[in-house]
């Protein structure tokens, strides 16, 4: 009868209490075991129905009874429900002021109304659920800092959801880096049933910066020690973890360990697998004091309500301070505090099994570890949408949410202190990777890539940029991954990503298969300070040009790449295909010009910009191939952008295999058609945007 609460206990007993049935008839009928929610009875009688003491009275009481009990349980779980809502309204409180809050939705997890939230995704339905246990949410706590760190509790994570079936709470005591990319990974991951908290490592630096640690993990390997202080009051219990774990079972299992600690044991460790805290590994080691071969902290069950009631602060700072003055610094960061706290008080430790911390490292005996785990078992409607509409994979495209991770390598850029710096936007997939160290090498400026990978891909990229002394090279160059979801190549999203995390003043909106001209990130500083953008709404146009020979000796001035258009080595961009995409630029007028010059804007024009970082985003019912510039370009011009061509700057598009989206585009009558019907749409939603204004472009589609 396990997971029977105490509410249906009650309910049977008034049940019976208000049938006046004695009570061994009652417990003769629901005798039994519950599978998936649901009474089976063991009863002998109901196998044998045909047996002489099975009498028609026998037999409508047992009906009336069974009757009764499905009513009581139906009771039961409404009562249930209730309940569950009941308790994700109920305040919680939190001590300290650290962190923010990016709460998604209400009433998921255990402590509601927490000041630092993300929900990631809709909410669990467990209140529904008839066993009570698997909707109990499971607390996990860890110390991430930096961009690596960040990549690593992704994987962590995964492997976690992989295998869970309880709601989760996650609270991450993360720095200001790591709290953006996870806060974003988060918000855009929509994961059931998890709820996110942050904590401001940068605030908790002062409780262990007196401790000196010679571990790589640096301050914050030491943060863990003051769980008990930074978890908010009400939470009785956490499983700590380290960023470098891979889970390849239900965490439910090591949470329900907790239930076998006994008397003062308040920590869940796994025994060392390393001869380290032996003093062995080679001559005059000298580790900390531990018991035995010690503990490793890589993953920890903390009973923080115990521990609090011990003063659980106070033993451990006591016990550094003492084996400091002899030790001078920690090797291992908390681990060294917590074995010595152990070593003093022995009674504090359960150890778990050693398969819940295999440790891979050199010197270990993790192969006594292993076991198998089996039974490895692994979207949102959009009701609003037609789902016979011919174009719906279209429409539902512009509401699908991809899960983002922000800077996915080492990110550092300091805009330059005069308001000029660009950032140059860009958008790639793993067919155009071959362009990011030629990119670099013509544009010294700091880059906002957003790229559209699988987890595969991005692990093939991550090898990609580590193996690149260009990209390495590079620290303003951020990496944000758009991981793959949908059929079509979401473009304007990845736009959107790229753009929204721009540091400086202006952007160059460019494209991946473009090489800007040597020397074009200053000529455009100075174009911004000439032209003032910062107080007038300007968009500079960089007229492109295009090769169609995939080895080109690049033209290092205006003269040098006139004679290649004479010669017939460069082309304007589309020339042969849409002449209409560039032709306002006025190639003609910028071959003599020496000063910028204003052009006005017509049908289908998408040159390549330079604007303020305040710009509108880009159109996300644009996906794919087609109109996915045009349609920024006129909402540029709708609201009153000027458009001026930059006399001396130039960029130039390389040779490449047609994208998967062109070719249907090309070879798919209905995605012209559903091009088309967006267009329209588009233009009508203009129109509402800009009334009268907006007149033009309809006129202009017409005409043209």
């Amino acid at each position: 009868m396990l997971g029977v609460c105490r509410g249906r206990r009650k309910f049977l007993a008034a049940s019976l209490t208000l049938l006046c049935i004695p009570a061994i008839t009652w417990l003769y009928l629901f005798a039994g075991s519950f599978e998936d929610g649901k009474p089976v009875s063991l009863s002998p009688l109901e196998a044998q129905p045909h047996s002489p003491r099975y009498t028609a009275s026998s037999q409508r009481e047992r009906e009336s009874l069974e009757v009764r009990v499905r009513e009581v349980e139906e009771e039961n779980r409404a009562l249930r429900r209730q309940l569950s809502l009941a308790q994700g309204r109920s305040p919680a409180h939190r001590r300290g002021n650290h962190s923010k809050t990016y709460s998604m939705e209400e009433g998921t997890g255990d402590s509601e109304n927490l000041r630092a939230g993300i929900v990631a995704g809709n909410s669990s339905e467990c209140g529904q659920q008839p066993v009570v246990e698997k909707c109990e949410t499971i607390h996990v706590a860890i110390v991430c800092a930096g961009y690596n760190a960040s990549r690593d509790v992704v994987t962590l994570v995964k492997s976690v959801l992989f295998h869970r079936r309880n709601p989760l709470h996650f609270h991450l005591i993360a720095d200001s880096i790591a709290e953006q990319i996870l806060a974003t990974l988060f918000q855009t991951w929509m994961v059931p049933a998890v709820r996110v908290d942050f904590y401001n490592a940068d605030e908790l630096k002062s409780e262990v910066s007196w401790i000196p640690n010679k571990h790589y993990s640096g301050i914050y390997g030491l943060m863990k020690l003051v769980l008990t202080k930074t978890l908010p009051a009400n939470l009785e219990r956490v499983i700590v973890l380290d960023t470098d774990i891979t889970f390849a079972t239900d965490i439910a299992e090591l949470w329900a360990v907790f239930h076998k600690f006994k008397g003062q044991q308040v920590l869940g460790l796994v025994e060392n697998q390393s001869d380290w805290y032996l003093g062995n590994l080679w001559k005059n080691h000298r580790p900390w004091p531990a018991l035995g071969r010690g503990y490793n902290t890589g993953v920890i069950l903390l009973l923080l309500d115990k521990l609090r009631k011990m003063k659980w602060e106070q033993m451990w700072r006591l016990t550094a301070e003492r084996e400091l003055m002899g030790m001078l610094s920690t090797s291992l960061a908390d681990q060294d505090i917590f074995n010595a706290v152990i070593k003093q008080n022995p009674f504090l430790v359960y150890q778990l099994p050693c398969f819940w911390n295999v440790q891979l490292s050199d010197h270990t005996r993790s192969e006594q570890c292993y076991r198998d785990v089996s039974d490895l078992k692994l979207q949102k409607q959009l009701s609003e949408l037609d789902e016979d509409d011919l174009c719906y994979e279209f429409r539902r495209e512009r509401f699908t949410v991809h899960r983002t991770h922000l800077y996915f390598l080492h990110y550092e850029y300091e805009p330059a202190s005069d308001n000029t710096d660009v950032t140059l936007v860009a958008q790639l997939s793993m067919d155009r990777l071959q362009m990011l160290e030629a990119i670099c090498k013509h544009w010294e400026g700091p880059v906002s890539l957003a790229l559209y990978l699988s987890d595969a891909e991005a692990q093939q990229f991550l090898r990609y940029a580590q193996g690149s002394e260009v990209l390495m090279g590079r620290h303003n160059v951020a990496y944000h991954i758009v991981y793959k979801e949908g059929q079509f190549y979401p473009v304007n999203l990845l736009r959107n990503v790229a753009m929204k995390h721009v540091g400086t003043p202006y952007m160059f909106l460019s494209d991946i298969d473009f090489l800007p001209m040597y020397g074009l990130y200053e000529y455009l500083r100075k174009s911004v300070i000439q032209l003032d953008l910062a107080n007038t709404k300007k968009a500079m146009i960089v007229p492109a040009f295009e090769t169609l020979r995939y080895r080109l000796s690049f033209p290092k001035s205006k003269a040098e790449l006139l004679s290649m258009l004479d010669m017939g080595t460069l082309f304007t961009f589309r020339y042969h295909v849409w002449t209409k995409g560039h032709a306002p630029t006025n190639f003609a007028k910028w071959r003599t010009a020496t000063t910028p010059y204003r052009v006005e804007w017509e049908a289908d024009f998408e040159p390549y910009v330079v604007v303020r970082r305040d710009c509108p985003e880009y159109d996300r019912r644009f996906v794919g191939f087609g109109w996915n510039k045009v349609a920024h370009i006129m909402e540029l011009d709708a609201q009153e952008y000027e458009f001026i061509v930059l006399p001396n700057a130039y960029m130039i598009h390389m040779p490449h295999a047609p994208s998967f989206d062109i070719t249907k585009f090309r070879s798919n009558k209905q995605y012209r058609i559903c091009l088309k019907t967006l267009k329209e749409e588009f233009q009508q939603d203009m129109s509402r945007r800009y009334g009268f204004a907006a007149l033009k472009y309809l006129t202009a589609e017409n005409n043209s």
